[in-house]
């Protein structure tokens, strides 16, 4: 209610009512809380996280971190160009993350699907964002991969670049016939592996001998195809301006698998040589 002067000076109210006196709210409706109570947002559950390694399973606590490496939760293997302890699944935020703990190795993550990938390097971290997540690394010749299965569904991948008899039709690299092989000689013995876990990735020169290249020539198809994947956007294989990672055969390897380059079908292929 407001109140106005009339012509011949007299005060009068008015039928109506100002906007601050409408949101007007007497002092005794008005609640202080206690200096000390606190606010706190409703986080929902957290879903079941679960590791798949050479056929064991393991079942992931939220209230403590898993470490995975040479002498760790998971013991990946013996290997001593392994770090003591690489990788850690822990819980944060309302949600899984994977941190690589170590200082000199990486590792390749991608979703089930292999369109969406990520390469996790010393000191970086990840979120948990896919159902299932494929994990490779390589640690001197060997190369480890292990599967990561979460009850939260973050992201759903799309399918839409791939058409209805399955093959790639978008962002597609393509390569030579010397090319693919060359992957397949490297990745022979990974693709081989029926359940995740490990395989052995061969030097240059046994390539090149299964392959019955010489080894100069295998290693200017290896720079070639390196140098292609490099130029896709494909980190890893360059240790820099003008020079070759050196340990990019496992890179192409960990690479090619995760996003379906070559598939565990390719080695017949090479079996027919």
């Amino acid at each position: 209610m407001t109140s106005s002067i009339s012509h011949d000076g007299h005060m009068s109210e008015s039928k109506y009512t100002s906007a601050a006196e409408a949101n007007e709210v007497p002092e005794e409706a008005v609640e202080i809380p206690d200096s000390d109570e606190r606010v706190v947002s409703q986080v929902p559950p957290l879903g079941p996280l679960r590791l798949e390694f050479v056929g064991e399973w393991y079942e992931l606590d939220p209230a403590e971190p898993f470490t995975i490496g040479r002498d760790a939760d998971l013991v990946i293997d013996e290997n001593p160009y392994l770090h003591r302890q690489f990788l850690v699944l822990q819980a944060e935020f309302g949600m899984w993350w994977l941190s690589n703990v170590g200082s000199v190795l990486s590792a390749t993550v991608t979703d089930d699907s292999g369109q969406v990938q990520s390469w996790l390097s010393p000191g970086a971290k990840l979120p948990v964002v896919f159902q299932h997540m494929q994990v490779m690394f390589t640690a001197g010749s060997t190369t480890y991969d292990f599967a990561i299965h979460s009850a939260s569904d973050f992201y759903n991948t799309s399918h839409v670049n791939m058409s209805p008899s399955g093959n790639t039709t978008q962002a597609v690299i393509h390569l030579t016939e010397s090319q693919r092989e060359l992957i397949l000689a490297l990745a022979e013995d990974v693709l081989r592996n029926s359940v995740p876990g490990r395989g052995v990735i061969p030097s240059s020169a046994d390539a090149a001998a299964r392959l019955g290249w010489t080894l100069p020539t295998f290693n200017r198809k290896l720079d070639n195809v390196c140098d292609k994947l490099d130029k896709f956007g494909v980190s890893g294989l360059r240790g820099g301006r003008n020079k070759l990672a050196s340990n990019r055969r496992a890179r192409l390897v960990e690479y090619a698998i995760s996003t379906r380059l070559v598939t565990p079908e390719a080695p017949a292929t090479l079996a027919r040589r």
